[in-house]
């Protein structure tokens, strides 16, 4: 299957903490392209609904200028074969706006650590090896990766809903096994001080508890 693009073509109002759309053809295949993107961040993912495919994604910080965006790459699912550090993407017409209600959980979360037997085991979210997830308008997506080396090391992404104390992943895209699209995952959530907790199973059936820190420009 061909690469896509380096140079992306989308749309117009740009409010921030937005969700876009749009869908190609590459051999034969119907690729969607879900762009995540807040006041500061912005990540551009391709991936196969039917059969469940995952193609690629990356990230990274941005700034704009005019209609352009120039996109300074933290992580590049391809970076192995393509080798880009920067994405340059450009205004069209072809966007589709798929935003959901703004939820309180958006956000750049980083795992900072996970209860177990009662107890938090904390890790330094500063260092370079990182996990992050993203929460945008209904949308999330989580990435590991390592900002030195430019190791990418999984992917997983859908919708999500939190109401009630309860977070649910529906699970598009996933890196790692594409058995896992479709898959439902609740977890009970809280919000204490600055860290999100929440707590359930992981998409192999594992029990966990997880805690996440807001992500913030020094990080």
């Amino acid at each position: 299957m061909k690469r896509f693009f380096l140079a992306l073509f989308f749309v117009v109002n740009f409010g921030f903490a937005q969700v876009f759309q749009f869908t190609s053809q590459q051999d034969e295949l119907t690729v969607t392209h879900r762009i995540l993107m807040d006041t500061d961040y912005l990540i551009e993912t391709q991936f196969v609904n039917d059969p469940p495919q995952f193609i690629s994604t990356r990230g990274g910080f941005y700034s704009k200028e005019g209609n352009t965006f120039l996109v300074d790459l933290e992580f590049n699912s391809s970076h192995a074969k393509d080798s880009p550090t920067t994405l340059k993407l450009i205004s069209d017409n072809n966007w589709e706006n798929i935003s959901k209600e703004p939820i309180d959980l958006n956000g750049k979360w980083l795992m900072a650590g996970r209860v177990r037997d009662s107890k938090e085991q904390r890790r330094d979210t500063s260092r370079p090896r990182k996990t992050m997830k993203f929460l945008n308008h209904g949308y999330f997506q989580w990435i590991a990766f390592n900002t030195e080396t430019f190791q990418f090391f999984g992917s997983g992404g859908g919708y999500y809903t939190a109401v009630d104390g309860v977070y649910t992943e529906h699970i598009e895209y996933f890196s790692r096994n594409n058995m896992s699209v479709g898959r439902v995952l609740p977890f009970e959530y809280s919000i204490l001080g600055s860290d999100w907790h929440h707590e359930g199973f992981s998409s192999k059936g594992d029990p966990m508890h997880e805690i996440w820190s807001k992500r913030n420009l020094k990080q």
